[in-house]
């Protein structure tokens, strides 16, 4: 049997963390593709890792309860490939008020963006005992004040400031890096006019294409001598 890498990817059925499984898949990694509702979404991913001749392998998990995952390592511990890549790409962005938020929606968002990044990281260090690279995906509202989603944009600052004292806590021979997109893929809280609009403001007037946001991961593959840094994958947007 060949003995590939493994990389785990959560979110991986769909939208950013899809790109970064297929991605990692391409240059030679075993995917433990994590998601949490899109079951169909995620069987469509698999089959296109399969399609690359890379083995995958499917685990569902609720990341806000830490038993979970627990769960997703259990079934990592039982795949005969070394775990060596972390992308800790799931994340709930939800629209709020800051004078209606609730704390049961504060803690719910802090709980998948924060606390399950660093309960993942924790695990994975445990077993990378011969080095690894862990990814963490923030958002280029790390730098800017979203007041429209007050829980989101703190939860992403703080994922950044996670990064560097994890790679300062893990060096020298697990590195931590984060990616931080602009826009890519129009969600549902805005419509196609307001991105268009968004877009438009940018100094290079688009969105990212979805290979672009992939470079940055295989940078961060490549580049050993790269830890504790945030790639911001932006279009200009942290400019403006």
């Amino acid at each position: 049997m060949v003995e590939y890498p493994l990389a785990l990817v959560t979110g991986a059925a769909h939208r950013l963390g899809r790109v970064f499984a297929l991605s990692l898949a391409r240059h030679g990694f075993a995917i433990l593709l994590h998601y949490h509702k899109g079951m169909q979404d995620a069987y469509d991913t698999a089959e296109e890792i399969r399609a690359l001749g890379r083995p995958v392998f499917l685990q569902p998990a609720d990341l806000t309860q830490p038993a979970q995952i627990d769960a997703l390592f259990e079934l990592a511990d039982s795949i005969p490939h070394p775990l060596k890549v972390l992308v800790n790409s799931a994340a709930v962005m939800e629209r709020a008020d800051v004078h209606t938020l609730t704390a049961e929606t504060w803690s719910a968002t802090l709980d998948l963006n924060l606390r399950a990044p660093f309960l993942l990281a924790q695990a994975a260090a445990q077993r990378m005992t011969e080095g690894g690279l862990i990814v963490n995906v923030t958002d280029v509202a790390a730098q800017k004040a979203w007041s429209a989603f007050p829980a989101y944009t703190v939860s992403k600052a703080a994922l950044e400031s996670l990064t560097k004292m994890l790679a300062r806590a893990l060096a020298p021979s697990i590195r931590v890096n984060a990616i931080a997109p602009g826009l890519v893929l129009p969600s549902d809280v805005v419509t196609s006019e307001q991105w268009e609009a968004l877009t438009a403001r940018l100094p290079l007037q688009r969105a990212a294409k979805l290979d672009e946001i992939a470079a940055a991961l295989e940078f961060l593959l490549k580049n050993e001598y790269v830890t504790g840094q945030t790639l911001t994958v932006d279009g200009g947007y942290s400019l403006i």
